[in-house]
């Protein structure tokens, strides 16, 4: 759209594009992009929605050297709950690539994670979650450490407190709103001292054209945000986030890493994945 919506009203759009999407599902396809064996673990309902969704991002199937379909995303560990509807969002987006989400988070999905105790999460180097299934985001990182395996979280809005799940976090990467809405303070460089009270792991805070901050050895330090066409703001984030997760996994570069989050559609999904080459 030109411009996004600021009331009640009918609007026209110049372009429509139907795509899966979300912060787990968009993680684990840019993982794969930059090389990296990734698995997606999480849920969907058994609606066209969910099957769009793990068709499309599914590993890559290929003839004569030409890929047919397929991002290369392992979604084995997928689990996908019958007689019901997936996560998904409409998303506007303007000409400056600033975007409005409304999300429609499914009452079908189960909550419970106990399933993911079948999972050897040994394999992995890495696991990258958000904080919409938090019964899920809980028991990955717990068994995570369990196996000394490094955890990432995504820390963006949602109505629950999300200090349990940041607790457990090696790396816990805060959305200026999330950051704000945990910690109930305005400034992001005190929203951050804060944080540090709340986990032993490490925390950061991306503040989109500003750059982003982070507490290193008790000391405030900031990346300036270097200047790139921006098709699309949520995905800018995502991708951020994601180049966190590579740059944190490769210390064990022999290992395989996983991403974890709750699985939807379109826009809302929670998965997790692995990695295991990287570039």
């Amino acid at each position: 759209m030109p411009t996004l919506p600021e009331g009640g009203g009918k609007y026209q759009a110049n372009h429509y594009l139907e795509i899966g999407g979300g912060p787990a599902a968009t993680a684990a396809v840019a993982i794969a992009k930059l090389g990296v064996e990734v698995d997606f673990i999480g849920r969907v309902g058994d609606d066209s929605c969910g099957n769009t969704l793990l068709a499309e991002i599914r590993k890559a199937r290929f003839r004569c050297g030409i890929q047919l379909e397929g991002w290369g995303v392992n979604t084995a560990f997928c689990r996908r709950y019958p007689n019901a509807r997936s996560s998904q969002s409409a998303i506007l987006v303007d000409q400056h690539g600033e975007r409005i989400i409304v999300n429609y988070p499914s009452p079908d999905l189960g909550t419970d994670a106990e399933w993911l105790e079948a999972i050897d999460f040994s394999r992995y180097d890495l696991i990258l979650a958000d904080v919409r299934w938090h019964s899920g985001t809980e028991k990955a990182f717990s068994l995570a450490r369990l196996a000394g395996v490094t955890t990432l979280l995504d820390a963006d809005m949602t109505p629950q407190d999300i200090s349990p799940l940041v607790a457990l976090a090696d790396h816990a990467v805060f959305s200026t709103p999330g950051l704000k809405r945990m910690t109930g303070l305005q400034s992001p460089e005190e929203g951050l001292f804060q944080a540090t009270t709340q986990t032993a792991g490490k925390v950061y805070v991306t503040l989109g054209s500003e750059g982003s901050l982070w507490i290193e050895d008790g000391h405030l330090c900031q990346q300036e945000a270097f200047s790139v066409n921006v098709v699309a703001y949520h995905w800018s984030r995502r991708c951020f986030s994601r180049r966190t997760r590579g740059s944190v996994g490769r210390k064990n570069a022999n290992k395989r890493g996983y991403s974890f989050c709750q699985c939807g559609c379109r826009d809302e999904m929670y998965p997790a994945w692995r990695s295991g080459r990287h570039s």
